[in-house]
């Protein structure tokens, strides 16, 4: 168990949290969430004694064992993959280095044979002779086939240096377990892996995700930092998010009955309760839930840009061909004989294991890059409006204000209090529009290109990862904002509840293929013969 007491931290004039008391309970998995700049990732540093506190202190249950998920990735470089595992249980590595060093001597004297007995005890306490097959199992869970699991870490592409460093934060059953963003960079076999090992998990661990569908697969409460506080609430992201919304209806609604609003408390449970996730917490949620009371429910001071797109025009049957485009880059083919058509009701959300396929394929589609063979045909009533992977190009080096930078992709000549009113949906009020568009964050440049996609009204959306830099307050906007879109949809995306609320249809891009199939994101990764399908391209690639 974890207790912090009366925890305050003040950078300069500002205070991050002030006299914050909380317990995190073995069995539970808690979602620490808050908005940009509230303090999480700092928050995590002080559970794991990287941060020193203003006031107030942090303790553990005496002999419990702390494991963070570590973010330099370089700073193994030197180790086996293996090895990089195991060290997660500094303790057990410790042993299993000592020992080592003794029975390597060449002069093994009786106190060494002491020694020796003393830590083969020990080593065998902390499941020692299981360690290696334990690490191995968490890697090729995770996705590291055995063939890498000797090489140096130097060797391996960042992508496996993420998984190892999650899975030395896993490995070896600790007490407690820290992690901030630990499904950046997983591919979806690792976060399903990831998922079901954390409902398993019979310790403590608090998460940092800007994944919704993994924190309401994986939470058994939400850590909500909010007005400098830490305030617990039983249910995983979605629940938070309804409830805090209610609160808030209820809260403007002053002429409600509290007999009303008790009422409507009531049935919102009921809902969610009837929906429990198949997880293992799912039944002790439940009986969480029922207990909760009117002063439980809480507004939250989140602000959440709006995110609406429009159509100008009605799209005609004529949407888009693709007829066998394949393309090689840097000696790599990529895209293989892709040939699609769109209907105009379709919302396609483009998967695969590769990110590049599928942004050169957004290229190619938007007419940014050439295919080695085959075309590309618009409809004629078809206007489309690109978010682009990478969108630097669209701020490096400009001198103008955020005002004026819109002001450019404005179809009409719009007067500075309408593009300010639009701005304010998006968060940036007063004087922030004045910003130069040159020095914004990453997920203030995404707000902008949102703005840039709704001020052109057109009837085909064509967005590659949308939801890079975003907050979730943002991610949750722009799931709202494409749900009602009426037009057609081309997207991808790691966010799997903007997929599964999202698409009606999947296309999955390997390098020998499409497989192309009209259901719900969640029926095609639950379609067995489609899987199969999917893998043998893989395979035969």
């Amino acid at each position: 168990m974890i207790t912090v007491n009366n925890v305050s931290l003040q950078f300069g004039g500002r205070k991050l949290f002030e006299d914050v008391n909380i317990k995190f309970t073995p069995g539970n998995c808690y979602g620490l969430i808050g908005a940009n700049g509230a303090g999480k990732s700092t928050f995590l540093k002080i559970l794991a004694g990287e941060q020193d506190t203003t006031t107030g202190d942090v303790s553990f249950s005496p002999g419990e064992r702390l494991a963070v998920l570590k973010q330099d990735h370089y700073a193994y470089e030197d180790q086996a993959v293996l090895e990089t595992v195991i060290m997660g249980h500094e303790r057990l590595y410790q042993v299993m280095k000592e020992k080592d060093a003794i029975y390597m001597k060449e002069d093994f004297s009786d106190e060494d044979g002491m020694r020796a007995a003393e830590l083969e005890g020990e080593f065998a306490e902390m499941n020692g002779w299981e360690a290696e097959s334990e690490a191995a199992m968490v890697l090729q869970g995770l996705g590291i086939t055995d063939a890498s699991h000797h090489k140096l870490m130097s060797e391996l592409t960042g992508g496996e240096k993420v998984k190892v460093l999650l899975a030395q934060a896993l490995f070896g059953k600790p007490d407690i377990l820290l992690l901030d963003e630990p499904t950046n960079g997983l591919d979806l076999k690792a976060i399903q892996w990831l998922e079901e090992f954390l409902i398993n998990f019979e310790n403590t661990v608090i998460v940092v995700s800007h994944d919704r569908h993994f924190l309401n697969k994986v939470c058994t409460h939400m850590a909500d930092l909010d007005f400098g506080k830490i305030q617990l609430y039983v249910g995983n992201y979605d629940f938070w998010y309804e409830s805090s919304q209610l609160a808030s209806r209820m809260a403007n609604d002053q002429n409600k009955k509290k007999e009303e609003k008790i009422k409507e408390l009531q049935n919102f449970i009921a809902r969610f309760s009837s929906n429990a996730s198949k997880a293992r917490q799912a039944t002790s949620r439940k009986k969480l839930l029922d207990k909760i009371t009117l002063d439980d429910i809480r507004p939250s001071s989140r602000r959440y840009p709006f995110v609406g797109f429009s159509m100008e025009r009605e799209i005609g049957n004529d949407v888009l061909y693709v007829d066998n485009v394949s393309k090689t880059i840097d000696g790599v083919k990529v895209l293989d004989n892709v040939t699609f058509s769109l209907n105009k009701t379709d919302k396609v959300a483009f998967v695969g294991r590769s990110d590049v396929a599928i942004t050169t394929l957004f290229k190619i589609i938007m007419g940014e890059m050439e295919p080695d063979t085959g075309t590309i045909k618009w409809g004629v009533t078809t206007t489309q409006s690109y978010f682009p992977k990478d969108n630097s190009e669209y701020f490096e080096g400009s001198d103008k204000s955020i005002l004026d930078w819109l002001r450019q992709f404005s179809p009409a000549d719009e007067s500075d209090t309408f593009l300010r009113g639009f701005l304010g949906r998006m968060l940036f009020s007063g004087e922030e529009v004045m910003k130069k568009a040159s020095v914004l964050s990453g997920g203030e440049k995404v707000r902008c290109m949102l703005s840039k996609m709704m001020l052109s009204n057109s009837n085909v959306l064509v967005l590659d990862d949308p939801t890079n830099h975003l907050d979730l307050e943002s991610i949750t906007a722009l799931n709202n904002g494409l749900e009602t879109f009426k037009g057609v949809l081309l997207f991808s995306s790691h966010d799997h509840q903007l997929i599964s609320t999202i698409a009606t249809r999947i296309i999955e891009v390997t390098p020998n293929g499409i497989v192309d199939k009209e259901a719900t994101y969640d029926e095609f990764l639950e379609n067995e013969s489609l899987q199969q399908q999917v893998e043998s391209l893989y395979q035969n690639a």
